[in-house]
Formats: C-alpha cells, sequence, structure tokens
C-alpha cells in the first residue's frame, strides 16, 4: 500500500496566493468589464535588460553550431557565472566569497526551500512573522512542527516583527537550531542594519547555531550605509548561508536563474557532535537532485556585471523603487501608515482593520490587488503587502482608484 507523507496533512487547506486568485477571478468574472490592477503577487512586468537579451541570443547562437554548442553543464553552474558573482556581488564589496563557494540554480523559492533537507527532523527553527510561507511550509512537511492552530504551527519558534521594532526583530530569546531571515524583507519591506544583524551573527555563533539569509531584494537597497549580504557581518562566514536571485534583479521571473551562496567555513554537526562542511553536503544534494542552469539562461546572467549591464539593471529597479514612491504618496494622501518601499520594492500598509477586509475593499471598490498580510502570519494582521512590480501609468491608476475607494468607504 502506498502512504502518503503524513507531515503534508498538517499543511494549511490553501495557499495565500492561491486563495487570492480565487478571489480575483470571483471579482472578474461578475465585472468583466473592468480592468483589474495586480500589485499584489510580486512579478515584474518590465522587459529584461536589452544586454540580457543580446545575450540570450548569442547564447541560443552558440547553440546552433557543433564548435560552441552546450549539452549538460556543471550542476554547480558555469565559472563565467559564478566567478562573475564573486567578483562583483561580494570580492568588490571587501567580502571574501570565492566561486567556489557560488552554486547556481534556477530559483531562490527552490533554494530556500530545499535546504532544509540537509538537517535533522529534530532541529529547532526559528522563522520572522510576518514571514514568507515557503520557509515555513517546507519545514511542515519535513515534520518538524506540530499541528496548525491560529495561524502557526505548534513546534516553531515565531520572531514577531512590528511597528515597535521597526519589522526587525531581535534574535529569540529560546535556543534555536536554525533562523530564517529576509532584508531587505519580503512582506514588510523593512531593511536590516549592520547592527541589526550582528545581533543574529552573534547569537547563531554562540549556540552553534545556523542563518539562512534571503536576500532576493538586496539590489533595490540605495541606502550604502544598509548591508546587502550578510557576509558583511564578521563572523557571518562561519554560521550563514545566503539566497540571491536575478529574478528582481535583473527581471528574470520567466527565465529562472538564482544563486545560492555557501562558504567552505559554515560548519554543521554530526549526531557525535563532529563537525561537517556544509558546504560538501549541499554540493553532494545539489548534484543529485539539479542538473543545472540552462547555458542561455547563465550567459544572460552574466551580462549584468559588465560596465553597461549594471546600468540597464540600475534603471531597471530605480523604475521600481520611483512606482513605490508613487504608492507611498497615494497612501500619505489618505493619512495610511506604511512602511518600505524605499530601499524595497514592497509597500507595508497599516490597514487600520482586518487584512482580508482592506483586501476585499480594495478589490470590490477600486478593482485592485493587493496581498493580505494575515496571509504572512499572525503579525501581519491588520496590514496589506502592495507590491511595485507593474507599469508606472497602471500603478498611477491603481493609486488614484484607491485613494478615491479608501476615501469614500
Amino acid at each position: 500500500m502506498i502512504t502518503i507523507n503524513k507531515h503534508y496533512e498538517k499543511l494549511a487547506k490553501s495557499y495565500l496566493f492561491v486563495d487570492i486568485a480565487k478571489s480575483v477571478r470571483t471579482y472578474q468574472e461578475e465585472h468583466p468589464d473592468r480592468e483589474v490592477i495586480k500589485l499584489g503577487i510580486g512579478d515584474v512586468t518590465r522587459p529584461l535588460p536589452p544586454i540580457c537579451i543580446e545575450a540570450l541570443h548569442a547564447a541560443a547562437d552558440d547553440m546552433a553550431e557543433p564548435a560552441s554548442f552546450h549539452g549538460y553543464g556543471p550542476e554547480q553552474g558555469y565559472d563565467f557565472l559564478r566567478s562573475a558573482i564573486a567578483e562583483h556581488e561580494f570580492q568588490a564589496r571587501g567580502v571574501k566569497i570565492t566561486a567556489d563557494d557560488i552554486f547556481v540554480s534556477d530559483g531562490s523559492k527552490c533554494d530556500t526551500g530545499n535546504f532544509q533537507e540537509l538537517f535533522s527532523p529534530e532541529l529547532r527553527v526559528a522563522v520572522p512573522d510576518p514571514v514568507y510561507p515557503v520557509y515555513v511550509d517546507t519545514n511542515v512537511m519535513a515534520g518538524r512542527t506540530g499541528p496548525f492552530s491560529d495561524g502557526r504551527y505548534a513546534g516553531l519558534t515565531y520572531i514577531a516583527g512590528n511597528r515597535e521594532n521597526g519589522f526587525v526583530p531581535p534574535p529569540p530569546s529560546e535556543e534555536v537550531d536554525l533562523i530564517y531571515l529576509c532584508y531587505p524583507n519580503n512582506p514588510t519591506g523593512a531593511v536590516a542594519t549592520k547592527e541589526q544583524l550582528r545581533a543574529y551573527v552573534d547569537y547563531a555563533r554562540e549556540h552553534k547555531a545556523l542563518i539562512l539569509f534571503d536576500a532576493a531584494y538586496e539590489a533595490f537597497i540605495r541606502d550604502d550605509s544598509l548591508p546587502r549580504s550578510i557576509y558583511e557581518i564578521p563572523g557571518a562566514e562561519t554560521c550563514a548561508v545566503e539566497f540571491r536571485s536575478f529574478s528582481k534583479t535583473a527581471g528574470f521571473t520567466g527565465l529562472r536563474c538564482a544563486y545560492t551562496v555557501v562558504p567552505s567555513t559554515v560548519q554543521a554537526w554530526k549526531p557525535d557532535g563532529t563537525a561537517t562542511s556544509l558546504r560538501d553536503l549541499w554540493m553532494r544534494r545539489h548534484t543529485t537532485k539539479f542538473n543545472g542552469a540552462s547555458y542561455p539562461v547563465q550567459r544572460a546572467a552574466a551580462a549584468i556585471y559588465s560596465d553597461r549591464g549594471r546600468r540597464e539593471v540600475r534603471e531597471l529597479t530605480d523604475y521600481y523603487l520611483e512606482n513605490a514612491r508613487v504608492i507611498r504618496r497615494g497612501l500619505d494622501t489618505l493619512g495610511l501608515s506604511s512602511y518600505g518601499g524605499i530601499n524595497s520594492p514592497y509597500v507595508w500598509v497599516d490597514a487600520d482593520r482586518p487584512s482580508w477586509d482592506f483586501f476585499h475593499l480594495l478589490l470590490d471598490k477600486a478593482g485592485v490587488v493587493t496581498t493580505p498580510g494575515a496571509g504572512f502570519g499572525p503579525a501581519g494582521e491588520g496590514f496589506i503587502r502592495i507590491s511595485a512590480f507593474n507599469e508606472r501609468d497602471k500603478v498611477e491608476s491603481a493609486m488614484d482608484r484607491i485613494v478615491k475607494a479608501v476615501s469614500t468607504s
């Protein structure tokens, strides 16, 4: 008899973005002539940087000739991309990361979800609240939690972000083994300072814990005093793994390319207390379960590290940050408190009412899709997330609609 993984039955019965999609579908069926503006799910809308398009075409041409054709590539990624990442993203900022520390993949969502496979089911896990659902659900699937109740899973340690701590909570008071962090944060848009991250690094080193640091939105940071990598914090190279993506940096959501950084100095421990290399473990898992991102996509990703490529990526991310400014300006008109949207493409809005009520108000009265904060955890109740990923005219139209809908509600 084939039996299922019993831990899947503990998962909440629906996924946040599935619920949103159902609501939007119902609205569109009832209002077939009204355009719905989507500022909910964080998908990009702008075309790829021109230099990436040129690199894709050139790589496709390579595939047409026997001498330049590429079949299976190295699972860890081509050296031309890994070396460029190490040089421009880390070494240029004084961080000693090498190409050997970098693992190219087809998405940070996959990597952040898969990395927990390396660890024992008894691991004590801390997650932020509000939280990107993947961090939680993959640990539920692995059997590290109890049942779901009142928006949380028994057995997880939740570290709550709120107005008082600027949505950057301090490390947990109890002892845990694995900590998920995301800065700039999805969904709140908060960005951690070096001092705030240093507290986590100190905690991890003291407790022999590991930090999984999701830096998918680091390209939106404009304040040079803020860290773009956790490895800017001394000691993090011994206790942290970092995830990055080209999805929002260069508009690769449809191409799929990301990477995970696992320094050789990061250790984990066997049950008998013997230290072992985490990079070697991830290499074993990565090469067993992944066949590598495609050659044309990796060529397109590498193109952003030229002088021209960096300019075009900056223009792209600046575009979305200007959208965020438009969103914040509209919210200010309504007198609503908001967070993020300055070094981040997400704006976190204090709705002053239940999240789903505000979501439905904006959908029903304005035809604008946002994301209810309650879907990211109990600490998200009373907030919504607005994404800056859309075309400027649609963002401006959406905010005009929202201002009118809220003002007359």
